[in-house]
């Protein structure tokens, strides 16, 4: 994404603004795909408990049994519809996933924004501070954080991961506002005696919401893809129903040893589903970004 054009783009006007970005997204093939399946898993995620054909904890069937026409991925090792808890934990893969990429975005605004408009001193403790995160290993720190701290569940986890996962965003924000800082519309309304949180609230961030979106959106990314890291490795709640668990659980029952192979598959599946419609909807907001890529959508 090249930001000297984001810079370029005339300052937004909320609605307007809203509606042109809404018109690009959707005109662009690959985030109108992206936007299809994502509505689909928010549908699941709103509306699981109705769409379950049975009860995620309900433990009366079969255990272990492949495929078939009653259970068509299958039942766990304590014989539970593997559909049902699909259905179901995609509700707490959803919110891990946008709860972590919000908390990380905006630690990233906060920083970011603040070291590059700011500058001097502050811009010099922020950077560092930025610089120390990201020489950080990700996901051994994770790992060392979610052993040490007090109890277990997904709330812990989101915590965790969006409190470490805001670096990277930091750093292309800050890179965006010292090139905007300098622009004339910006000066304009320091000369009219705008304050630092309006200049940035109306003038800044307006000019660099792709680049937010974008950040937004690799961030749940990276958020859901840790979270079912750790759940995998033991560090979430067991016996809460997510796509993590379920492999956790698939893994510890020696799922694939046992022929049931749909109990791995699918919520494998359905994380890769989610991320690459995250990635799709990028696409779209780099168009935003890109005039010329709107051309080639």
């Amino acid at each position: 994404m090249s930001s000297e054009i984001v810079a370029k783009r005339p300052k937004a006007q909320s609605r307007g603004a809203i509606h042109e970005i809404a018109a690009v997204l959707w005109k662009n093939r690959k985030a109108r795909i992206g936007i299809v399946i994502l509505l689909i898993f928010v549908v699941a995620s709103i509306f699981g408990p109705l769409l379950t054909p049975y009860s995620p904890k309900e433990s009366n069937f079969s255990i272990m049994h492949g495929p078939s026409l009653q259970h068509w991925l299958g039942t766990t090792q304590n014989g539970q519809d593997v559909m049902s808890q699909l259905i179901y934990g995609t509700r707490i893969s959803v919110i891990v996933s946008f709860s972590v990429g919000a908390i990380a975005t905006f630690l990233a605004m906060l920083i970011g924004i603040t070291a590059g408009y700011v500058s001097g001193w502050i811009d010099e403790v922020l950077s560092f501070l930025t610089n120390v995160f990201l020489v950080l290993p990700g996901l051994p720190l994770l790992i060392v954080l979610a052993s040490y701290a007090p109890g277990k569940g997904m709330a812990l986890i989101v915590v965790i991961i969006g409190f470490t996962g805001w670096p990277w965003g930091a750093r292309v924000l800050r890179s965006q506002v010292v090139t905007l800082r300098s622009r004339d519309f910006v000066t304009a309304a320091r000369l009219a005696g705008d304050s630092v949180g309006r200049v940035i609230a109306r003038e800044i961030v307006p000019n660099m919401l792709s680049l937010v979106m974008a950040n937004f959106l690799g961030a749940s990314t990276a958020g859901l893809l840790a979270a079912v890291g750790l759940e995998f490795l033991g560090f979430g709640n067991p016996n809460q129903i997510s796509w993590g668990s379920m492999l956790y659980w698939a893994q510890n029952s020696s799922a694939l040893l046992e022929g049931q192979w749909a109990w791995i598959l699918a919520p494998g599946l359905a994380i890769a589903l989610f991320g690459m419609s995250l990635v799709l909807i990028n696409f779209g907001f780099d168009a935003v970004s890109n005039p010329r890529l709107q051309e080639e959508s």
